[in-house]
């Protein structure tokens, strides 16, 4: 889960869960600051990634939350779909394949050290056919990347080698264009399938979810939304939570966002999800590979 602070705390954090883990490795890129933004305080939006706490919504934490009320995905189904793990198989984040050697997830995703799980369904740490291990070696933040207000909520991560495409795990094309209002999509992940209480499912999850008016998201979370945002839902109950941050969203065979924040409980009526619009990063995301490849 993000969080404020300044970046010798960050790098002290970083030391510290890196000798927790046992990894040597270095940190891999310098910590963007915490951005002075007046609209941000207050705010009741909380990351999606695991150890979410009430209050900080985006929408990852190391315990890893799930898709609420959605249904298992199709095995092979998404193939671009990949976990970021702490230690040998803690999900904490999701994450999707862009290029043979790259990945998207969210920037408040940062770790020290990255360990990538991509060809997995379920969500047990058994080995299953299909499945490739990787360890990311590189990691760019987009540089204008804020928190707590999660602009630019996006992150590549390069594998320290490229995949072998299969069935089971290929990348997907990033949509140039963004998506238009009432476009259908679907969210994936194994974040927790329910919220404020934590409960894992046995394999991915995903979920049909409707892009929704700038003026509807503006109208959730006053004060909060931007150019690099675009909120999705459904309807009450049916909503991408905590360990689902960095994970896909697909409209029409493409990518179009990346799960960033939301309200925290997940799936509240009139709270939808907050996505990071990747067509405003085309061009970046294309131009950051191509030099650091």
């Amino acid at each position: 889960m993000a969080t404020a602070g300044s970046p010798w705390m960050w790098m002290l954090g970083a030391l510290i869960t890196a000798l927790v883990l046992g990894v040597t490795e270095p940190v891999l890129a310098n910590d963007v600051e915490s951005c002075d933004n007046p609209s941000a305080k207050g705010s009741s939006g909380s990351n999606r990634d695991l150890g979410g706490k009430a209050g900080d919504d985006t929408r990852s934490d190391d315990s890893s939350a799930r898709i609420v009320n959605g249904s298992d995905c199709e095995k092979d189904a998404q193939p671009w779909q990949g976990a970021l793990l702490l230690g040998p198989n803690k999900l904490y984040c999701g994450a999707v394949l862009v290029n043979p050697q790259w990945l998207l997830t969210a920037a408040h995703c940062r770790k020290p050290v990255y360990r990538v799980r991509l060809g997995h369904h379920s969500l047990s740490p058994l080995y299953e056919t299909g499945q490739q291990m990787f360890q990311g070696i590189k990691s760019i933040p987009h540089p204008g990347y804020c928190h707590p207000r999660h602009s630019n909520d996006l992150m590549l991560v390069k594998l320290d080698k490229k995949i072998q495409n299969t069935h089971a795990v290929k990348p997907i094309t990033i949509s140039p264009h963004c998506p238009s209002v009432g476009t259908q999509c679907m969210v994936s992940g194994w974040g927790t399938t329910s919220s404020p209480q934590n409960n894992f499912p046995k394999v991915l999850q995903c979920l049909n979810i409707t892009v929704l008016s700038e003026e509807r998201c503006k109208k959730a979370y006053p004060g909060q939304i931007d150019q690099t945002m675009f909120c999705a839902g459904d309807e009450a109950g049916r909503d991408s939570c905590q360990g689902d941050s960095g994970g896909p969203v697909v409209c029409n065979g493409q990518l179009q966002g990346l799960v960033s924040w939301g309200d925290y409980p997940c799936a509240q009526p009139n709270r939808p999800g907050v996505y990071t619009k990747l067509c405003q990063f085309y061009k970046w995301i294309n131009d950051t590979i191509k030099a650091n490849s």
